[in-house]
């Protein structure tokens, strides 16, 4: 009889991943060596991951020849990678005292490897350095998707990974036709993307260490800062910087590649770009004539306030300037619905993503162009190319299922004591990984004062937005479960 997942399969894979996270340990505690900190935190967190990681390739071992990934194991591996990474991620938090309650601790990893951004920290800035590395550097491994990594790290897995690929969602749309040289160009982009910012900073008077940390938190459209002001406190010259490389992250990684090719026809054709700028452009404007009218602010400081935050939003990275409730509340509403579009297929960015709205716009139009004449013919096409029934239904189910999942997670919120307009705003910003909401959890503001069982649920919702909701839900299906 055929068991309905090889487990030995997702162990090895496991394994890789745990490798991965002992290397992010091993960055840790040299940084903690620069500083004169302790190295205990990271020691402690990296004998134990390495232990559960070697245990898991003996567990694998046995295991021999190629080992094809079927679809079933490959939305577990996912799950329970992305689960695994942040329970064993609090460790460092826990062990040096920084975070020492599990659920808070748990909450701010979650947030970290998901590239959310929420944070229950009230005194970032009165953590050693070693730690708000590793905080930042959870962003970065989060942003590649810590699957994609296991597979340009360690190609010798032998295994068929194209559906364990096409499951992180971020990077969907390929380069090239071979996934290694795939996973290759996008890593090379990241890395080139890190650095550029990286010399930025730099050049703008930021230090290394601050300059790296932010650098993390912006390629991987994360938002965690060493700083308890955020970007808010940093040069104008910083901030535009910072808002550049958002705005960059936030695009698809193709366009990146066609940029080096010089292709500028893809570029200029792509629907999800444009739709992704317009309604930066739109929201912007809209943000920086209330602030210059209504509040009075001088142009320049509107322009980049509105623009800042909007891009921040946007891009679901969640670094703030400004606290933007104190805005007109036409302003701060516009912010609000900002949270609902995410960044583009194929970036580190989170939320239901530009080119599902792009297609839900279409959809829209067929259906009055189908009244209007309802004998005609009319394709849905998206960038040129016709799109299938099943891919358009999976899409606009997607949405469909996005807004039940928030209004559920709302409403359970509220349940825990939340007002609405909190509970609300907690749950849009956790499941596009944004970071800041409204109310009590506004950029003024953090998640620390949340219950445990509030903080679990966004830590679930975190996950679920990361992993494109079925990743996750068809685990819960008794289908799943029969071989």
């Amino acid at each position: 009889m055929k068991e309905i997942i090889n487990y030995k399969t997702v162990f090895k894979v496991l394994s890789r991943s745990m490798l991965i996270l002992s290397l992010a340990l091993i960055l840790s505690m040299i940084t903690a060596l620069i500083y004169s900190e302790s190295i205990r935190p990271f020691l402690f967190s990296f004998l134990i991951i390495t232990f559960i990681g070697v245990l898991f390739y003996f567990i694998a071992r046995a295991k021999t020849g190629e080992i094809g990934l079927e679809r079933k194991e490959a939305y577990f591996t996912v799950t329970v990678s992305w689960l695994l990474m942040g329970l064993l991620g609090s460790l460092p938090y826990i062990f040096s005292g920084s975070i020492p309650h599990f659920i808070d601790a748990f909450f701010e990893s979650t947030s970290g490897f998901t590239t959310t951004g929420s944070s229950i920290l009230t005194d970032i800035e009165a953590l050693p350095k070693s730690i708000l590395f590793w905080r930042s550097l959870t962003h970065w491994i989060g942003g590649v998707g810590i699957i994609v990594l296991v597979i340009i790290v360690m190609p010798s897995l032998g295994m068929g990974s194209y559906n364990l690929f096409t499951l992180e969602s971020s990077l969907q749309e390929k380069i090239h036709y071979r996934i290694v040289s795939t996973g290759k160009r996008i890593l090379l982009i990241y890395f080139l993307l890190t650095i550029a910012e990286v010399i930025l900073l730099l050049i703008g008077g930021m230090n290394l260490f601050e300059s790296i940390c932010h650098a993390f938190g912006t390629i991987a459209t994360g938002g965690f800062s060493p700083k308890n002001s955020s970007i808010g406190g940093y040069s104008p010259y910083i901030q535009y910087v910072v808002m550049i490389f958002m705005l960059l992250s936030g695009m698809n990684f193709v366009i990146h590649y066609n940029l080096y090719k010089l292709d500028f026809k893809k570029i200029t054709k792509n629907e999800e770009l444009r739709l992704y700028l317009i309604v930066i452009f739109i929201a912007g404007s809209v943000i920086t004539a209330s602030l210059f009218f209504n509040m009075h602010k001088p142009l320049e400081e509107s322009f980049r306030e509105s623009f800042f935050q909007v891009i921040s939003i946007v891009t679901c990275t969640g670094y703030a300037t400004a606290d933007y409730q104190l805005w007109p509340v036409y302003a701060w509403g516009l912010i609000f619905m900002c949270m609902f579009f995410g960044g583009s297929t194929g970036s580190t960015a989170g939320g239901i993503k530009m080119a599902r709205h792009v297609i839900l716009y279409k959809n829209i139009q067929y259906i009055i162009k189908q009244s209007i004449l309802p004998n005609a013919v009319i394709p849905l096409k998206y960038n040129n190319k016709s799109l299938s029934d099943e891919n358009n239904r999976s899409i606009l189910s997607f949405i469909f299922l996005y807004f039940i999942i928030f209004i559920g997670g709302t409403f359970l919120l509220v349940l825990t004591g939340l007002d609405a307009k909190t509970a609300s705003s907690s749950a849009a910003t956790c499941m596009a990984g944004i970071g800041p909401g409204l109310g009590s959890v506004g950029p003024a503001g953090n998640f620390s004062h949340l219950s445990d069982v509030a903080k679990v649920i966004l830590s679930m919702l975190m996950l679920l937005g990361r992993l494109e909701i079925y990743t996750i839900i068809i685990l819960f299906s008794r289908k799943f479960w029969k071989a």
